[in-house]
């Protein structure tokens, strides 16, 4: 346990303590004073209940508020760091950019390419602290988007991972008004979980769409039906073997749930589909 969880328990439980201390004196008075009966029950313990949110909350507002304040603080903090560490990164990659058309030694230009992707990296791993930060206080602004890029888009980052697995894709212009960050980690999460789980014997990803349901299909060993209901688990894996940590499909499902966006599974003879329902996504 941390610092300021152990300091919020505390201090709630002395807040909590003190209340009921002052509140079982207070019955004890009035008790003592007008007695304890039908007709006047309500008369006494309404009041004492006021009086105990009363004071809980003046204390509550007044102890804690040095650890609220202490966590605005830093959560400015690691915004405006994450700004500043945007700058950099820009530079190196605009440098590097301008270097490429004036080299032409073969050892510079791979050297230049290290950098590169290194700041592609660095660059990535900004857009998903910056993306983490603000989907925790819940000012993700909703974008226009289009089904077929994001599709597409996520198809090329696994050109070097898929190997012999080949990846169909039949997906109209559609536009969706969605978290465009979040929505690009689901497709990813969902193709790089069908091309882990294919066929050895001529792999294969189909990603189609019809009537709002996008459909990714990978072929392979059907999910077990009694793994069907903790495959959205998080850590969960139904093959150890695989190299991962078990969290995709849970942020796929965390995903779909808040922006209410129906997932199912459906399995057949020669492999599995994942199917989205869009409907609530799409631009109207």
């Amino acid at each position: 346990m941390n610092s300021k969880k152990r300091d919020f328990l505390i201090s709630i439980s002395i807040i909590f303590t003190f209340t009921l201390i002052i509140i079982l004196y207070v019955n004890y008075v009035l008790i003592t004073l007008f007695g304890l009966n039908q007709e006047n029950f309500i008369y006494v313990i309404i009041p004492l209940l006021l009086l105990a949110l009363i004071i809980f909350l003046s204390f509550t507002s007044s102890i804690l508020k040095p650890l609220f304040e202490s966590d605005d603080n830093l959560q400015k903090n690691i915004k405006e760091t994450i700004h500043e560490l945007n700058i950099p990164v820009s530079t190196i990659k605009m440098n590097t950019q301008l270097l490429e058309k004036s080299i032409s030694d073969e050892k510079s230009l791979k050297r230049l390419l290290r950098i590169k992707q290194a700041s592609n990296n660095l660059l990535k791993l900004y857009e998903d602290m910056e993306y983490n930060i603000k989907k925790e206080i819940d000012k993700i602004e909703l974008q226009e988007c289009f089904l077929d890029e994001i599709v597409t888009s996520s198809i090329i980052k696994f050109d070097d991972i898929k190997k012999d697995t080949l990846i169909k894709a039949t997906i109209p212009n559609i536009a969706l008004l969605t978290d465009i960050n979040g929505f690009e980690k689901v497709i990813d999460n969902l193709i790089s979980n069908a091309i882990k789980y294919n066929s050895k014997e001529n792999p294969l990803v189909d990603i189609t769409y019809e009537n709002n349901i996008l459909s990714i299909f990978n072929k392979g060993q059907k999910i077990d039906t009694k793994n069907l209901f903790m495959i959205f688990d998080r850590y969960y894996q139904s093959d150890s073997s695989n190299h991962g940590f078990g969290i995709g499909l849970n942020i796929v499902k965390e995903f779909c749930d808040k922006n209410k966006i129906i997932i199912k599974i459906d399995t057949i003879n020669n492999g599995n589909i994942f199917k989205l329902n869009l409907e609530n996504i799409l631009l109207k």
